[in-house]
């Protein structure tokens, strides 16, 4: 296979790098803030019902079962933490898709000094056009997870299943930020998989340390907007996304 895992490591790192840029900190800090502000929401109205819930069930109970308090509390905090984990990175990305455009157009600015080639729309038309390639990727990723899904089931294959997930993740982890200077530049979503497949293994190691960053706690916040960026810089670096807005039929 072509390409090369530690680009796409050291892509990602290059993205932390270029997060505080002028004319490139705005777009991290306005979503970063909007999904603090929704997981801040979220986490109290969940710790009040909880709350409420548990003195309901205290009141039913003998004195002596009053240390169940404190096991029903630490339950919720490991199922928030869960919970924190496993859905930040796909309503993170809904809540940011529409910024992650602009983050990505910013990056492509400062690393060229050109803007990306592409027909202008209006801002409500930018937004509705991000949230429907989402779901077009949305519509590629569910199949798959079905199929795998079912496979993980079935005798002897299943046994290879934790190394194929751990792939099947880093390439949807690759697809989803790679997307955004594909698409600033006007490469359609199939021609997209064609130009990261052509150069495999550079998308699969940016995918797996973006994988495993997302799991950090605090750290997840902003490993989306660094992905954004990282993945610009290499389809700058690597796949000559070029001022034209083209990409060569051939990447080398």
């Amino acid at each position: 296979m072509r390409g090369n895992v530690f680009s796409g490591v050291n892509g990602l790192l290059a993205g932390f790098g270029l997060l505080l840029k002028p004319g490139i900190r705005i777009f991290v800090l306005i979503p970063l803030t909007i999904n603090v502000v929704i997981f801040s929401v979220l986490i109290y109205f969940a710790y009040s019902q909880f709350n409420s819930w548990t003195v309901a069930v205290l009141n039913y109970l003998p004195d002596w079962l009053d240390f169940i308090d404190w096991l029903l509390w630490t339950i919720f905090y490991a199922m928030i933490s869960l919970v924190v984990v496993f859905t930040f990175s796909i309503l993170a990305n809904l809540v940011a898709a529409p910024f992650n455009g602009f983050l990505a157009e910013a990056v492509y600015v400062y690393l060229t000094g050109e803007k990306p080639s592409q027909a202008a729309r209006p801002i409500w038309a930018e937004i509705i056009y991000s949230v429907g390639r989402e779901i077009t990727k949305m519509i590629y990723y569910l199949p798959r997870l079905i199929l795998l899904f079912i496979l993980s089931f079935i005798p002897v294959v299943n046994f290879a299943m934790p190394f194929i997930w751990l792939l099947f993740g880093a390439w949807m982890m690759a697809i989803q930020y790679f997307d955004y200077p594909m698409d600033n530049n006007r490469v359609s979503f199939d021609a997209m998989l064609i130009k990261l497949k052509d150069k495999r293994l550079t998308p699969l190691g940016f995918g797996l340390v973006t994988l495993g960053a997302t799991l950090i706690p605090v750290l997840n916040l902003i490993v989306m907007p660094a992905a954004v960026a990282g993945a610009t810089k290499i389809c700058v670096d690597q796949y000559r996304l070029d001022v034209s807005g083209s990409m060569p039929s051939k990447l080398t």
